[in-house]
């Protein structure tokens, strides 16, 4: 069979019928009733469906091109803690996530400079240089949350220590690896969340061609 192909999609080719918030705290639900436009032609039945709506972020893997070296943080994370306790999880699997920096986008902010700030208040590191590697919706079945993934150029010589904001219940411990010793902990399972994974892979694949450039500069 050959698909033919269709105009694209757009927001325009979804109806609301209803929002509402019945929630809103740290972070915000809404209730959706809505139909959208059908692959076949016509409209679809009202759907209704609750959407976590957590906000944007901005991820960043840091990379030393000199010393071929990833800076990685740990930390505790409420939603893992809560994941943990499901079937699907080892039992000696901890809610303390290896993950990049990462911080939410407030209103008004650049993600550029988000990305920046994150990595001072996280880190301690500056940046050199900052490369976007891709914008992605994080869970969008229920979730409207998108990140903005970037690579960070920085001198990992001094990378280590206890940061984070003691006001946001933060207690982030960072650490440097080899890029080979990251690679190998998203082969071992022991990085399981999804922003840290796409970046390690992502810098598996263009690690030379970054490092050149890079370099270069």
């Amino acid at each position: 069979m050959t698909l033919q192909p269709l105009p694209p999609m757009t927001s325009d080719d979804v109806e609301v019928v209803e929002r509402t918030t019945p929630f809103r705290g740290y972070f915000q639900l809404d209730h959706y009733s809505l139909k959208h436009r059908l692959f076949e032609g016509g409209w679809s039945g009202e759907m209704s469906r609750e959407i976590f709506e957590r906000g944007h972020a901005v991820a960043v893997l840091p990379y030393d091109p000199v010393r071929d070296e990833v800076v990685l943080i740990e930390q505790f994370r409420p939603g893992a803690y809560a994941a943990l306790a499901s079937e699907w999880f080892d039992d000696g699997a901890s809610p303390w996530l290896i993950e990049c920096v990462a911080g939410i986008i407030e209103k008004g902010e650049n993600p550029d400079e988000v990305a920046r700030r994150e990595m001072i208040e996280e880190t301690g590191l500056s940046v050199s240089k900052l490369t976007k590697l891709f914008h992605y919706l994080v869970s969008p079945g229920g979730s409207s949350e998108s990140v903005f993934l970037y690579c960070a150029q920085v001198d990992a010589t001094n990378a280590g220590g206890v940061y984070g904001m003691t006001d946001e219940h933060e207690n982030i411990r960072v650490f440097s690896a080899s890029a080979n010793e990251a690679f190998e902990l998203v082969d071992q399972g022991r990085i399981i969340n999804a922003m840290t994974i796409v970046a390690l892979q992502w810098l598996k694949a263009n690690r030379e061609r970054l490092r050149a450039e890079w370099l270069s500069e």
